[in-house]
C-alpha cells in the first residue's frame, strides 16, 4: 500500500532475498478500497465463491471494520468489529463470541478416468497411495467439528 512502508520493511528481510525482490520497482500505492478487492473481493472472485467477497444480496456477511489510523499498520492489526455470516464476533478488538467455521468445497465434474493414470503416477512417485490422500466428507467434519458448505461451481469459459 505504502512505498515508504514496503522500503523499510525491504530493509528487515535477507539481503539477498531483497536484492531479488521487485518490489523496489513498485512505485504504485494502493487505496484502501483497493486493498480490500485484492485481499477480499479479488480472492473469492477468483474461486468462485458467489457468496464471499461482497455486501451485496445473499452474501454471508464476513465484514471487517477496522477505524481509521494513519499508522495502517496498527489500525489492520486489531479490527474495531468482525462479523461472520452477520455474527458479531469480535468488538473492540477483543472475541466476544467463538464460532465454528466450515470447510469449502466444489465438487466440479471430471472425466472418472482419469482416475487411472494418477494412481499410477501416486504408485510411481508418492510414498502415501492415492487411496490414503482422499477425504472423506465425515472425515473432515470429524476432524474439525464444522461442517461442509458445497459452493457451486461454473463451467469453465475458454
Amino acid at each position: 500500500m505504502d512505498r515508504g512502508f514496503r522500503n523499510d520493511m525491504l530493509q528487515k528481510i535477507n539481503p539477498d532475498a531483497a536484492a531479488m525482490s521487485i518490489l523496489p520497482t513498485i512505485t504504485r500505492e494502493y487505496s484502501l478500497d483497493e486493498i480490500a478487492i485484492m485481499t477480499r473481493a479479488g480472492p473469492a472472485r477468483s474461486l468462485g465463491l458467489q457468496d464471499r467477497g461482497h455486501l451485496g444480496v445473499g452474501a454471508s456477511a464476513d465484514i471487517t471494520v477496522y477505524r481509521d489510523n494513519a499508522d495502517r499498520e496498527a489500525m489492520f492489526a486489531t479490527p474495531e468489529l468482525v462479523f461472520k455470516n452477520g455474527e458479531l464476533i469480535v468488538k473492540n478488538g477483543k472475541v466476544v463470541k467463538v464460532t465454528q467455521g466450515a470447510t469449502h468445497v466444489m465438487r466440479p465434474a471430471y472425466d472418472r478416468a482419469i482416475e487411472g493414470p494418477l494412481k499410477t503416477y501416486f504408485d510411481r512417485y508418492f510414498t502415501v497411495r492415492m487411496e490414503n490422500f482422499k477425504l472423506a466428507d465425515e472425515e473432515i467434519i470429524d476432524g474439525d467439528g464444522g461442517s461442509i458448505v458445497v459452493q457451486p461451481s461454473r463451467p469453465r469459459v475458454s
